[in-house]
């Protein structure tokens, strides 16, 4: 059985189906060849997955607050879960991707492969409607949901960065953020500071990237 027979059957739909073919196109192959890219796709997808885990916070978390129902989906919904998610489905071995993301190796970035997440729960949703598409985005999603939701600390990390900052007299962190990489496919990196440490992270959105420098500092420093 081929990858793509594989992935179809997984998700239910036809190997044939164009939704599919649709979501497996990353916009650097649509250019080359004309095709239709998998954007619009992700960008539906994006409010699918998010929609799918909140609704599974409200119903089995009865007793967290919004703020705590939200850091909870922020550790499930983001680009390193999706990534993980889109490598444990293999999609990197179906997906049609141009000659210059071959060359760059660009199959092995967190922000395609989570993209590609995306786009392939939306391809599910438009044949099948939402009830499948959050079972199988809850089914994906379930060892990263249960990672976070037996965290202690129910404060987003950049909070509890600037809590650990302030309690350490080292002032508040200061965040540089860049984008890198052309318009279709652009990632922000961020660097954060605070006193004279300071850690990387990278996202499709400015504040995922700094979230994800945050998180990144924190650990190394609650750990030191």
């Amino acid at each position: 059985m081929s990858n793509l027979a594989t992935l179809a059957q997984r998700l239910g739909l036809s190997e044939a189906s164009a939704v599919l073919r649709e979501a497996l196109t990353h916009s650097s192959y649509a250019a080359e060849h004309a095709a239709v890219s998998n954007e619009r796709l992700e960008f539906l997808g994006d409010a699918v997955v998010d929609l799918a885990i909140a609704d599974h916070i409200v119903h089995h978390f009865p007793d967290y607050n919004e703020g705590e129902a939200s850091v909870l989906r922020s550790r499930v919904v983001n680009e390193a879960a999706l990534a993980d998610a889109a490598r444990r489905l293999e999609l990197g071995r179906v997906l049609r991707v141009g000659r210059g993301v071959v060359k760059e190796n660009g199959l092995e970035r967190d922000s395609l492969l989570a993209d590609a997440f995306e786009a392939v729960v939306a391809a599910l949703y438009v044949d099948q409607g939402f009830a499948p598409a959050k079972d199988f985005v809850l089914e994906i999603l379930a060892p990263a949901l249960e990672v976070a939701s037996r965290s202690a600390s129910t404060l987003d990390a950049k909070t509890r960065l600037r809590q650990w900052a302030d309690a350490t007299g080292l002032g508040a962190p200061s965040y540089d953020v860049v984008a890198v990489g052309p318009s279709h496919d652009v990632v922000f990196e961020a660097t954060v500071t605070v006193g004279g440490f300071h850690a990387s992270g990278s996202g499709r959105s400015k504040k995922r990237a700094e979230a994800s420098a945050a998180e990144k500092l924190w650990e190394e420093c609650a750990d030191a």
